[in-house]
């Protein structure tokens, strides 16, 4: 039971980490568009978050904000704050282009809130604590079962096969509990789609 909760938790982030993930690319293409719109003077600013995209495509869409070799911030959080910027130095000529204007900054300051969402939720990890006791009780209740048990093949065949099954627990528990990695991980098809339609006019 307690390994069914584990897992339960686990793909509840898994499936928060999908759907934030065509919430991200939604809101990625919204914004060029809302910029497109505005018109030629978003240039500088479209080109900026197409090549943030391409950067976190490059690497995987992850929750680390420095480079492992440099120790170095990453870019791509100074890149979304770049195109605020580009933003907020906009010169609106009416109505509409004030409109446009607010609307930009506001998908932008959601697309900025997701980035900082990502990185918090990151560096909760998993409950090894927890994990390391239920992996332990769970071997000395096997044990258990193999030393009353009689040495034969069908009931060392039962405890291979129940070791095997706890074994993909923890697995499925580890790999969806960081949904960015891993071979259980988030796809970023929805992120491929958005940087095909970026940029046009």
């Amino acid at each position: 039971m307690a390994l069914g909760l584990l897992i339960a938790s686990a793909k509840s982030s898994y499936d928060n980490a999908e759907a934030e993930m065509r919430t991200a690319a939604a809101r990625i293409l919204l914004l060029d568009r809302v910029m497109a719109h505005y018109g030629p003077e978003t240039d500088h600013a479209r080109q900026l978050l197409r090549e943030l995209i391409e950067k976190r495509l490059s690497r995987g869409w992850t929750a680390e904000t420095t480079d492992e070799a440099s120790g170095k911030q990453l870019g791509e959080y100074q890149d979304i704050e770049t195109v605020q910027g580009d933003l907020r130095s906009l010169s609106p000529q009416d109505a509409v282009q004030r409109s446009l204007q607010a609307r930009a900054l506001e998908v932008s300051g959601m697309l900025a809130e997701t980035h900082w969402l990502l990185v918090e939720s990151g560096r909760e990890g998993l409950p090894w604590a927890f994990l390391t006791v239920l992996v332990c009780w769970l071997g000395l209740l096997f044990a258990t079962f193999g030393l009353q048990a009689p040495p034969n093949p069908t009931v060392l065949s039962i405890l291979f096969v129940c070791a095997l099954s706890v074994a993909g627990a923890v697995f499925l528990i580890s790999d969806m509990a960081n949904p960015y990695i891993g071979l259980v991980r988030v796809s970023d098809a929805p992120l491929q789609s958005a940087i095909e339609r970026l940029g046009k006019p």
